[in-house]
């Protein structure tokens, strides 16, 4: 499987030159909460998360229970828009896994590392800095950048805190020499406290293009495999979509104004009467998830590109399966109000 290299997201020329300049300034916006200090781990010893790269959650599943991200949506409502909100998506267009265990030497996917509380926070400069939370972030000076250190991709970097218990993401993330003193520079950062699921102020970005947190929306090597389930939802692209969000979405990032566009945060979910007891048990689990949790509209990319974790141990054949499901199986999840301009 070979991943399609995401498209550009923002518009705007001149992040690009303030990327090249790290001189420039990584202030402009306060804190959405105050900065976690580090303490004891929130967790039994037992179960506690561990640490590293991509490494296993025990378990523990980020926000509250009641959390749109938490909540099931196999018995909501179609809304009433769905068929051409799916058309224009692509009815025909196959689901695609963005992730995997080998393509261009490796794995691929959206990396994430698990850091303890006591990890040096180091300076961050943004291109976004009014729509970001200030530095200094937990990132390692090795922090795994998605597509690798050379990628020309979004470069995500995520790091969760497993004792604060929070989470911080970058795009565009680049690491200045010697970043263990020096930091990173990136186009735009954001803080998720996971005990709140707290969203983001209305109109802000994040690292997601929707003002969504990344991590809570990938599919995990340790979910699939390690527990036989996925008990949240999840995130994918589209390739057009529209000037509006619906919650828990709080940025658009597109000039199209066609309802027949999805807007961001739009919550789509696999029909219940597709047959998912055919599938190879990766696969199986990840499409049980989507006719229960459903799947977001995080960011503009591929069509029907499905988030997910690189994991060396993945089976990619089985996942390979994936892709004979078309974009017409799925069904938009009642919307609430759309915010436009």
């Amino acid at each position: 499987m070979q991943p399609m290299q995401p498209m550009q997201r923002r518009t705007v020329f001149g992040f690009v030159i303030c990327l090249l300049l790290t001189a420039c300034g990584g202030g402009g916006a306060a804190p959405l909460s105050p900065e976690p200090s580090p303490g004891p781990s929130p967790f039994p010893a037992a179960t506690r998360p561990d640490l590293g790269p991509n490494a296993d959650l025990r378990g523990w599943v980020p926000f509250p229970a009641d959390d749109p991200w938490n909540t099931r949506v196999d018995g909501a409502e179609v809304d009433p828009a769905s068929d051409r909100l799916i058309a224009s998506i692509g009815a025909a267009t196959r689901l695609h896994p963005d992730f995997g265990a080998s393509w261009n030497g490796g794995p691929f996917g959206i990396p994430y590392v698990v850091v303890a509380g006591t990890e040096p926070r180091v300076p961050m400069t943004f291109g976004y800095a009014d729509e970001s939370d200030p530095g200094p972030y937990p990132f390692p000076a090795d922090a795994p950048i998605e597509g690798g250190p050379t990628s020309s991709g979004d470069r995500h970097v995520l790091a969760i805190d497993r004792d604060a218990w929070t989470l911080w993401e970058t795009w565009s993330t680049y690491p200045r020499p010697d970043p263990a003193r020096n930091g990173w520079t990136a186009g735009s950062g954001a803080f998720f406290d996971l005990t709140t699921g707290a969203a983001r102020p209305a109109g802000w970005t994040s690292a997601d293009a929707a003002g969504l947190p990344v991590f809570p929306g990938l599919v995990r090597y340790d979910e699939v495999v390690g527990r036989g389930e996925i008990l949240h939802a999840l995130r994918f692209t589209v390739t057009a979509t529209r000037r509006a969000y619906v919650a828990p979405a709080t940025h658009w990032a597109s000039s199209d104004r066609s309802v027949d566009r999805p807007p961001m945060g739009m919550r789509v979910r696999l029909k219940a009467s597709f047959d998912v007891a055919s599938f190879p048990p990766q696969a199986r689990v990840i499409l049980t998830c989507l006719q229960r949790y459903g799947m977001f509209v995080a960011d503009n990319g591929g069509d029907w590109f499905l988030s997910g974790a690189p994991d060396a141990r993945w089976d990619d054949d089985d996942l390979h399966r994936l892709k004979t499901v078309a974009g017409g199986a799925f069904e938009v999840v009642r919307m609430g109000a759309v915010t436009s301009d």
